[in-house]
Formats: structure tokens, sequence, C-alpha cells
């Protein structure tokens, strides 16, 4: 019974989508990667060739191998408090280390090959550890991400030339213990030193701890910000009319707070 009942969950998660509203998982595309998350609007299958895809990476408190950790903050937690956020979301989990490129872009292309979405809107955020997660793959492969969002993170590269290629807005606080905002001003000064930084949109928010810029993705500014910018435009440039301030954060957060919606799990 117990061998059957394996055989249906796995058949449940690897079912083909047919629109909804839903989380899912599905394990790791290749041995040694990472199995993640996917969330799928209520809209998909109306709007599939049109959907964006956001990939969130996680900071280093939800590493591990309890995938239900990876529910505790970010665009997932957000869609299950009440936040719409209309794109196919992917969170991976990073069982230890640093977050490796490679083995996220095997995500990426697993997406492509299962799922319809515009390949000219992927967008990659992060916060701490998935802030340096998203920059170094925003690095690696500028030619696939739309834009960017990094929180309180940095880098762990050398070379942040092909930053300058894509919208990157790189966010951190002041007041952060945990991961020092000297880590994010090394990439902008690099990139300032480069001339690599047309495209390129920075904060340091005065005062803020490295909890607090968790409030970021429970604002619906932050992915209209990403959805701003796409691949059809080459030369596109960072959009800087998006403000998100304090109050509009503490508000947003109280807001969700209070909420926790259910989404069916297959």
């Amino acid at each position: 019974m117990k061998h059957w009942g394996c055989i249906i969950m796995v058949l449940l998660m690897a079912a083909t989508v047919r629109g909804g509203d839903y989380l899912t998982t599905q394990e790791a595309v290749k041995g040694d990667g990472y199995p993640f998350w996917i969330y799928v609007p209520d809209d998909y299958e109306q709007y599939q060739r049109t959907t964006p895809l956001i990939i969130f990476l996680h900071g280093a408190s939800l590493r591990g191998t309890d995938m239900n950790k990876v529910l505790k903050y970010g665009p997932l937690d957000a869609v299950k408090r009440g936040l719409q956020i209309p794109a196919l979301i992917v969170a991976p989990q990073n069982p230890k280390g640093h977050w490796v490129p490679q083995k996220i872009n095997d995500i990426l292309e697993w997406m492509q090959r299962h799922y319809t979405f515009n390949p000219q809107r992927v967008y990659v955020i992060g916060m701490s550890l998935g802030g340096y997660g998203t920059l170094d793959f925003a690095q690696t492969y500028p030619q696939k991400v739309a834009a960017a969002m990094a929180l309180c993170g940095g880098s762990t590269l050398r070379n942040y030339q092909n930053l300058g290629q894509l919208p990157l807005w790189i966010i951190h606080g002041t007041a952060d213990t945990a991961v020092k905002v000297e880590e994010s001003q090394k990439v902008v000064d690099a990139m300032k030193q480069m001339r690599a930084d047309s495209r390129l949109r920075y904060d340091w928010i005065r005062g803020a701890s490295h909890g607090d810029l968790a409030r970021f993705f429970y604002l619906s500014d932050t992915y209209d910000w990403l959805f701003l910018h796409t691949l059809i435009e080459p030369q596109r440039q960072v959009d800087l009319n998006v403000e998100i301030t304090s109050d509009e954060r503490q508000s947003a957060y109280q807001m969700f707070r209070k909420r926790k919606d259910e989404l069916p799990i297959r």
C-alpha cells in the first residue's frame, strides 16, 4: 500500500499543468541539483504565452531538505497571504553552501521544456544568500534575465561586467549586521568603475536591518518594477520611476501578515 501511495504522489507532482492557482513540488532536475516549488497563477491557462517567470532564491536560514521552509517568506508566502502576482514562480531549495548558477539554469531549462511562458520575461529576485545567488546568476546568464533585484546580498564572483547588460536593482540596509552593506557597495563600486552601471539602480536604506528588507516581497510595486523590463528591448533601460517608501513597506507587511490563504498543493 505504501508503494502505491508513493507512485500516486509522484504522478501528482509530475502532472501536466491544467491551470488554476496552486503550488506543486518538483525533484531536482539532476542528481546534485535543487528541488523546487512551482506556483501556477489562477489565469495561467488563459495567458500562458505571455506569463512571466520569477525565480526566487532564499537566504541561508531556509537551506536544508525540508521544502516547507522555502514557504516561510518571499513571493510564495506573499501569494499565500493574498498578494496577486501574475507570474509563474519557481522557488528552489539550496541544501547547503552558495547558490550555483548552473543548477539554477538547469531549473530554468526544465521549466522551458515543461511549461509555457514568455522567455523574454524571466526575472530573478533573492535576499541575503539569495541576493548573492541573484547577482551570480545574472552575471553568468545575463542574456536570460530580463531584470533582477538583489536584497541585502553581494556576489561570490569577481567579475561584474555582465551585470551591466540588464536592469538591476540592488538594495541593502545600512544597519544590516548579518550581511554588511559593504558587500553590496563593493559590487556597485566595481560596476561604476568599469562603467557598467547605466542600467543599475541601488538604494542604501538608512537604519534598515537584515530582516527589514523581507518586506519588499509583500509589495506589488516590487513585481511591477520587474515586469516593466523585457528582453525584447536589447537596450532596455532600468526604470527609476517606481519608488517604494518605508511606509509602503511597513503597511504592506502588516496587511499581509494578518492573512494566509491555503493554496492547493499538488
